[in-house]
C-alpha cells in the first residue's frame, strides 16, 4: 500500500518551522557524505518551460521528484509548478509514498531561503522582504513569520502582494526600492529580468537569490554578484544552472570564490566575515531538500490518516 499525500496533507504534516530544521539536517547530511544526490536533469520545453527530474538517496530511502516550471501558466489559470515526488525504500526498492511536488517545493524553497538568511545575515538584521508574491514567495514569507520575524512582500502585481500579505499577516513594501533595501532580502521572481543591477545592494545586506534555478535565468547582474561574498546550495548544480552560470561564463567567478551553505552549517567554512559585507546565496533547489521534507511528512502519515493506494 502506497501513501498518497495531497498538497494539504503535506502542509498539515510539516510546518514551515519544521521545514527549516529538516532542510538544515539535509544540508548537513549531504555535506558529511551521508546522503547522495545525482545531478538534476532538465528536459527543456522552451520557450514554454521545462521538466526536471531530481533524485536523492539518504536515511534508508530514495526519492525522485518529477516537476515542471512553466512561468506562463498563471496567465492560463494554471500553476507554474506541478508534479510528484516518489519515495521508495532503499533496501527493497519498494515504492512507499507519493507526494504533491508543488507543496513540497514551496516548503523547502521557503525553508532554504530563510535558513540562508538566518545563517548569513547580520545578527542584528531588522527588516526582511520577499520580492515575488507567488506560491514560493508566500512560502518564504510564511517561513520568516514562523521563525518570529516580521516580513514585507513586494510584487509587480500590487494586488497580489496585498492579498498574500493579508492572508499571511505580513505587510506590503511601499516600493521596489524600499523592498530591495531590506536587511534580509529574498527574491522569488521568474528570473527573466535582472532585478539587482550593479550598485543596488548596500553594505551589510543579505540576499537569498531563489529565482534563477535554470538555464537563461538571472536575478542579479554579474557585476553586482562580484560585490558580494557568495554562497550556494551546491557548486556543481549552481555553476551550471544558477546565478553563478553567468559569472562563471564571464570568467568573473571560479570555485574558490564560492562557499557551499552546507560547509558553513557544518562549521567547515566561514560565513559572513563582517557587518559591512554583502552576502548572497545562490539557490538552485536540491533533491536532498525534497527528500528531507517528504521524510518528515511520512512520519505523520498514520496520525493524519493519509490515504493509501494499491497499485
Amino acid at each position: 500500500m502506497i501513501r498518497v499525500f495531497s498538497g494539504s496533507d503535506v502542509e498539515a504534516a510539516v510546518s514551515p518551522g519544521e521545514a527549516v530544521e529538516a532542510v538544515r539536517e539535509a544540508f548537513l547530511a549531504y555535506q558529511q557524505g551521508d546522503w547522495s544526490m545525482p545531478p538534476k536533469v532538465y528536459v527543456p520545453a522552451y520557450p514554454a518551460g521545462d521538466f526536471r527530474a531530481m533524485p536523492a538517496l539518504g536515511a534508508g530511502h530514495a526519492a525522485l521528484k518529477w516537476v515542471t516550471s512553466f512561468p506562463g501558466n498563471p496567465e492560463r489559470g494554471l500553476p507554474t509548478v506541478t508534479g510528484i515526488v516518489l519515495l521508495s525504500d532503499a533496501a527493497t526498492g519498494q515504492l512507499e509514498a507519493i507526494f504533491d511536488a508543488a507543496t513540497v517545493t514551496a516548503l523547502r524553497t521557503g525553508a532554504a531561503a530563510v535558513l540562508a538568511a538566518e545563517t548569513l545575515g547580520r545578527p542584528e538584521a531588522e527588516t526582511a522582504v520577499v520580492v515575488g508574491a507567488g506560491v514560493n514567495g508566500r512560502a518564504a514569507a510564511r517561513t520568516f513569520l514562523a521563525r518570529g520575524r516580521d516580513v514585507a512582500l513586494w510584487d509587480l502585481d500590487r494586488e497580489r502582494a496585498e492579498a498574500a500579505a493579508s492572508e499571511l499577516g505580513a505587510s506590503v513594501a511601499g516600493s521596489l526600492g524600499e523592498a530591495l533595501a531590506a536587511d534580509l532580502l529574498v527574491t522569488m521572481t521568474p528570473g527573466h529580468e535582472v532585478l539587482l543591477p550593479e550598485g543596488t545592494l548596500r553594505p551589510g545586506q543579505h540576499v537569498s537569490l531563489m529565482g534563477a534555478d535554470g538555464p537563461g535565468k538571472a536575478e542579479i547582474g554579474v557585476e553586482e554578484l562580484g560585490r558580494a561574498r557568495v554562497f550556494c546550495d551546491d557548486w556543481e548544480q549552481a555553476s551550471h544552472n544558477g546565478e553563478l552560470v553567468h559569472a562563471v561564463e564571464a570568467g568573473a567567478f571560479g570555485r574558490e570564490r564560492v562557499t557551499e551553505l552546507g560547509a558553513v552549517l557544518a562549521g567547515e567554512a566561514d560565513g559572513r566575515g563582517s557587518d559591512d559585507e554583502i552576502t548572497a546565496f545562490d539557490s538552485t533547489g536540491l533533491a536532498i531538500q525534497d527528500l528531507a521534507i517528504v521524510l518528515a511528512a511520512l512520519e505523520r502519515a498514520d496520525e493524519l490518516g493519509v490515504p493509501s493506494l494499491d497499485l
